[in-house]
């Protein structure tokens, strides 16, 4: 989600320059709507919402996010997606340019699951919280 473009590519992520898009021209789609847009304007965040559900009820839902800005260049070789162009203020660096194991401590995906995994012990436990 980019805020200067109102949320996009958002769940459309996949498919954001076209229905058989390919990573590369998903980032040049972005780089290119992005061009000349000063520093502020570049927030972004990855988010991941996760759905635990049982006979089409719902029993938890959790979500994950990061927050960072879109760089002005692709940067680094890890990772897919989004993740050459995603910079990650504390670290200094596009999740592009991160070992998969450093990204995957800060990222919306893990943050989701971690929440997921809590509450799945809880419920075993049977002292999970209603929500």
């Amino acid at each position: 989600e980019i805020d200067h473009l109102k949320g996009a590519p958002g769940v459309r992520s996949a498919r954001y320059s076209d229905p058989g898009a390919s990573d590369e021209k998903n980032i040049g789609k972005v780089l290119r709507l992005m061009k000349g847009v000063p520093r502020p304007s570049r927030r972004a965040r990855f988010v991941c919402q996760l759905v635990l559900s049982q006979k089409g009820r719902v029993l938890k839902t959790c979500r994950g996010q990061v927050r960072g800005s879109i760089a002005r260049e692709k940067k680094g070789d890890h990772g897919f997606g989004y993740d050459p162009i995603f910079f990650y203020r504390p670290f200094g660096r596009t999740f592009g340019e991160l070992a998969p194991e450093i990204k995957n401590s800060v990222s919306h995906r893990g943050r989701a699951l971690k929440k997921m995994k809590t509450y799945l012990f809880q419920y075993a436990q049977g002292t999970e919280k209603k929500t």
